[in-house]
């Protein structure tokens, strides 16, 4: 029945998406016409991203539409995210949690040039809720034996259980969405993208994050560049002493080995160093 601590970067996305959400509440009751525009411009309209928006993609995740909107996308944030970030650091869970609001954003707009049950590119998306279902799909796939408690239902079920049935809900919402609205909600595309991409994430990229992989294959790709570079000046060099008669040796990593530790058989030293 505990409920889980806020955690560095829960916190930090509960507070980023309230202030958010205050502040546009404010504009709208203020300025109606204002708030109205800063709204559009952050929220995702795909025909905006194509011609050069891109920040939509990020930036319609902190903005909400109604406070019980926003109220169970901080709560099922707070309740299944900070789990994630205990066992994961801040940082890959920050990682994490943009990965999934930007493929769901991306699938977003994948879907809206498609016409699939009437989506338009026109149609503005707003709400965390592709980076929290991704969450959801993560916490599932992660801690899927965990009991859990349906607030304020006294009733516990199984994180694996509870997620299949946000998955089964969110497909139904998408077939009446695409069905009965004709494309005047494209919501559905985004939570769909959030699923699929923290199933994406945990099942297929690196244990220690995105950013971690792409440092350790930037490291990789440089010091083979150094020893490949090493090599060919050992090779160079070799060429230039025997051009002038005389001999050098070294070893397949390109370092130099000095003549008397050339001719040692096995078990003699090749370093100077070792008495």
């Amino acid at each position: 029945m505990s409920l889980p601590p806020f955690t560095k970067a829960v916190k930090w996305l509960v507070l980023a998406n309230a202030g958010m959400f205050l502040l546009t509440t404010v504009l709208k009751a203020v300025t109606p016409a204002f708030g109205d525009t800063f709204s559009l411009i952050l929220s995702l309209v795909p025909s905006f991203v194509l011609h050069g928006w891109i920040f939509q993609l990020v930036t319609y995740s902190f903005l909400h539409a109604t406070i019980l909107h926003i109220l169970f996308n901080m709560l099922w944030l707070w309740w299944f995210g900070a789990t994630l970030e205990m066992d994961w650091g801040h940082k890959k869970f920050l990682e994490f949690y943009f990965f999934c609001v930007l493929g769901a954003a991306l699938m977003t707009v994948a879907v809206s040039y498609t016409g699939l049950g009437g989506v338009r590119p026109d149609v503005p998306t707003v709400g965390a809720s592709g980076g929290v279902l991704g969450i959801l799909m993560a916490f599932g796939l992660l801690y899927g034996n965990q009991e859990i408690w349906l607030f304020p239902i006294p009733f516990s079920i199984r994180a694996k259980y509870f997620v299949a049935g946000i998955v089964f809900i969110t497909l139904i919402e998408a077939i009446n969405a695409t069905g009965a609205r004709h494309g005047e909600n494209v919501a559905y595309i985004a939570h769909l993208g959030g699923l699929l991409f923290g199933f994406l994430y945990v099942k297929f990229l690196p244990r220690r994050g995105l950013a971690f992989g792409a440092s350790e294959k930037y490291f990789s790709f440089r010091n083979s560049y150094y020893r490949w570079k090493r090599r060919r000046a050992a090779r160079k060099f070799q060429v230039y002493m025997r051009d002038h008669d005389r001999t050098v040796t070294f070893d397949e990593h390109g370092n130099y080995i000095p003549p008397d530790d050339a001719e040692k058989k096995n078990g003699g030293s090749k370093s100077g160093w070792v008495n």
